[in-house]
């Protein structure tokens, strides 16, 4: 059986727990054991209790929720002592002898209206609504548990932290440096040259979302099944994650849909190439647009038949491509998770006045620049298309 290991994050919100307060408000950068420590500490109180009690677990959509505390509820809290037997797959719901912890998304109006229970958590507090955590909290008896990354002020910093009834937790990656690997340590500290980044995830302090290069985007559940253009766009990584993003035009043309299919570090040519037959890429059919400066990539892709063209560039061909993109109203499938957080953090970066540049943060680059590609390269082509039927038709009249 493995050993758990708490961090004082666990500690923290236990106290809050037994010492008479209504909410633990956890904000707090990256790998500092939030949610993992209010996980842990909700095991311990279903597998504790001797009289019937409810436990939910929210987040912003279910598929957010498989990724994240799903999986860590089964891999890093339950372990070799996960039970299937007691796990409904259908309801996301895991049985004890007297307790329940249920898993539901925010996005599920029926269960923000449903039955009351006795705890709740919301994980990623920052990305629900105020109005759907009020329908939350008000149908929960015992005790609230919130956490988030300080990305920018929201709801809980004016609604929740300044009352007494709340314990206001505040943790960084430095309240997990025992238990984190030195790769992710060094990775975090790696970034203290961003200093939004930094103060966000590395110190866990209140950042600023002033000149997010796409302020406005929506969540959808699929992509349409009637679009007037479907293509893909590539960003080559391998220390950085390779991206590969799924995109398609509306009938009119001004709606730009958008779905994550790669996004993983590590891969070369070999696997990437198998990571395309996996998510069911067409040889010789399916255009994809990948970044120009890579033609070798490029060209081995194509060796093993996949259409893939360079992305046109030229004279600020980045601010362009952004400003391309920003003509389109943008969703984003609830599925594309990293493509998501990238897109509420990317930003022009600030000079040293404080003056915004067009110079962009890669740590959330990725998947915006495959999404980039795929826009550039196809209204581009849409272009050259459209001016040759226009010779053509000239030349018929």
């Amino acid at each position: 059986m493995r050993q758990a290991v708490y961090t004082g994050i666990y500690t923290k919100n236990a106290q809050a727990y037994l010492d008479g307060h209504r909410r633990a408000l956890n904000e707090g950068g990256s790998s500092s054991s939030k949610t993992i420590s209010i996980l842990q500490l909700l095991h311990d109180i279903a597998r504790a209790s001797r009289t019937p009690k409810l436990i939910s677990v929210v987040s912003e959509t279910l598929p957010h929720l498989k990724r994240g505390c799903i999986r860590d509820f089964k891999d890093r809290i339950l372990g070799d002592e996960f039970d299937p037997n007691r796990w409904n797959a259908s309801d996301n719901i895991y049985t004890y002898p007297h307790a329940k912890i249920e898993f539901f998304s925010a996005d599920n109006p029926h269960k923000l209206r449903g039955a009351r229970r006795d705890i709740l958590y919301i994980n990623e507090a920052n990305n629900i609504p105020y109005e759907s955590y009020m329908e939350l909290d008000m149908r929960t008896n015992r005790f609230t548990f919130l956490d988030w990354n300080p990305v920018s002020e929201f709801w809980a910093h004016t609604e929740l932290i300044p009352k007494p009834e709340n314990a206001y937790i505040h943790s960084t990656y430095l309240d997990a440096i025992d238990v984190l690997p030195p790769a992710v340590v060094a990775n975090i500290e790696s970034m203290k040259g961003d200093p939004n980044w930094w103060n966000v995830y590395g110190l866990g302090l209140v950042g600023k979302i002033e000149g997010l290069v796409y302020p406005s985007f929506e969540l959808c559940d699929v992509m349409p099944e009637e679009y007037s253009a479907r293509f893909f766009g590539l960003d080559f990584g391998y220390t950085d994650p390779t991206v590969l993003v799924e995109c398609r035009f509306g009938l009119n043309e001004k709606s730009l849909y958008s779905h994550e299919l790669i996004y993983q570090s590590g891969l070369t040519i070999t696997e990437l190439v198998a990571k395309f037959e996996e998510v069911g890429m067409e040889k010789n059919r399916d255009t994809i647009w990948a970044d120009s400066a890579s033609p070798e990539q490029i060209r081995e892709l194509q060796k093993n038949g996949y259409d893939v063209r360079g992305c046109p560039k030229g004279a600020d061909s980045v601010e362009f491509g952004h400003q391309k993109v920003r003509t389109f109203r943008q969703y984003w499938t609830k599925s594309s998770i990293n493509c998501i957080k990238e897109i509420r953090n990317f930003r022009y970066m600030a000079d040293v006045s404080g003056k915004l540049t067009d110079k962009t943060t890669h740590e959330w680059s990725h998947g915006m620049d495959a999404r980039r590609y795929a826009v550039v390269g196809q209204t581009s082509r849409l272009n050259i298309l459209d001016a040759i039927s226009a010779l053509a038709d000239t030349r018929r009249a």
